[in-house]
């Protein structure tokens, strides 16, 4: 993955090439939690926006970024705000970034503007701010709602602090919020996990997301802990814990349309589909990565190297990227790999013509043993399944995981892929 923008042909990115999604990394942090690695800049629990030279530095920065990127001929249909904790940032600053993107990339009416928050981290008059300057989704990271859980993995905020941001959400009347939580975490029993579930699913949020652990590198979890080894659930317990995450939403009445994801009709993060669907975007700031010409491109991780880079850009607009060819092998692995997160799975027509009918048939042959156990299944174009053994080509229109099970063991159905 490159970190340097290549060199190309016109100003303007051509159609295929056009992207309609932007992720802009505000990466300030109050402290890092345990089990965190993403690119974040720690500013203690006093520095906020409105009052700190080095953030509004950095949305400067950004926001020169942006004013360089390519053009689409298209304004952006879905824009991110992801971190870090962006709430820290101020609204006039929040205000200055969504004006650069509009005045060099254009944000279309009804576009879907998310941003990530944290409890205790914004109060009533911030929040009608950055409703008032354009943000319509609101992803708040709880975790847990069990104050032990939330100690150990280091997080800054309190349960009273969730509680007093859902209230704020619900006040403000934000129809489109999601709730972020996370199982398999340190000392995490099926019972506790069921109990932040339920009281999620009684708040009524728009859209669940749940993670489950995975201890990264050079993380503090890391240095603790060993996967899969007490004092962490073990892989039954949870396996457990994702199966019952799946019944209780489902039950209560949201879709589970992504691995991790859950959304009442009609709330689906349409951002976030742009990534599964292996769409191209923009991606602003430290540490995001764009997928522009079909490559990525991702951004030094540290803020200084982040502005060293930004400082040998060229003052006017950097060329579009060069469109690559479509149709190699690691652009069809990462199709299938995040095509299948999504409970639609893979259009096989669209399959067939972009990477020819013999590929297709090659990537159905090693995915066959995974039917047996119900895991992964073809399906025609009423969304009927279709038999493995025999099936009719010219049928076979979709493939897809079935959830819970397909979606938990979808690292096993895609190391047959990987594997040659």
């Amino acid at each position: 993955m490159s970190n340097a923008e290549p060199q190309a042909r016109s100003a303007v990115l051509s159609d295929r090439a056009m992207p309609q999604a932007a992720y802009v990394h505000l990466p300030f942090c109050r402290r890092r939690c345990y089990y965190c690695d993403f690119p974040i800049s720690v500013v203690g629990e006093r520095t906020r926006g409105e009052t700190s030279t080095s953030m509004q530095a950095y949305v400067d920065a950004v926001c020169r970024e942006i004013a360089i990127a390519p053009q689409p001929p298209q304004p952006l249909k879905t824009v991110f705000f992801g971190g870090g904790t962006p709430s820290l940032i101020s609204v006039a600053q929040l205000e200055q970034l969504l004006a650069a993107l509009a005045q060099r990339l254009g944000i279309a009416a009804g576009a879907e503007i998310s941003m990530e928050m944290d409890p205790g981290t914004f109060n009533a008059s911030q929040l009608q701010g950055f409703l008032a300057a354009g943000v319509n989704r609101v992803s708040l990271g709880i975790q847990s709602f069990d104050p032990e859980t939330l100690a150990t993995c280091g997080r800054a905020h309190t349960v009273e602090d969730s509680w007093a941001a859902i209230a704020l959400l619900l006040q403000a009347e934000v129809e489109n919020f999601s709730l972020d939580l996370m199982s398999g975490l340190p000392q995490q029993t099926l019972a506790q996990w069921q109990t932040t579930l339920e009281t999620a699913i009684g708040l009524g949020p728009a859209h669940l997301s749940t993670y489950d652990l995975i201890v990264e590198p050079k993380t503090v979890f890391e240095r603790r802990y060993t996967s899969g080894a007490a004092p962490l659930p073990t892989d039954e317990i949870a396996a457990q814990m994702y199966r019952l995450t799946h019944q209780l939403l489902i039950d209560a009445g949201y879709e589970h349309y992504e691995i991790s994801n859950h959304a009442r009709p009609g709330y689906q993060c349409r951002h976030n589909r742009v990534y599964w669907q292996n769409r191209p975007y923009y991606g602003f700031g430290m540490g995001a990565t764009s997928y522009l010409g079909g490559e990525r491109f991702a951004r030094s991780r540290t803020r200084h190297d982040y502005y060293q880079w930004l400082d040998t850009q060229p003052a006017k607009s950097i060329p579009p990227i060069p469109e690559a060819p479509n149709n190699d092998e690691d652009s069809l692995l990462e199709t299938l790999m995040l095509g299948l997160r999504l409970a639609e799975g893979i259009n096989l027509t669209q399959l067939r013509d972009r990477f020819g009918q013999a590929t297709v048939q090659s990537v159905l042959a090693r995915l066959q043993p995974h039917a047996a156990p119900g895991w992964i299944e073809l399906l025609d174009n009423q969304n009927r399944p279709l038999p493995w053994n025999g099936y009719s080509e010219s049928a076979a229109t979709r493939l897809r995981l079935n959830a819970p099970e397909g979606f938990l063991f979808s690292n096993t159905v895609l190391a047959s892929l990987f594997s040659d």
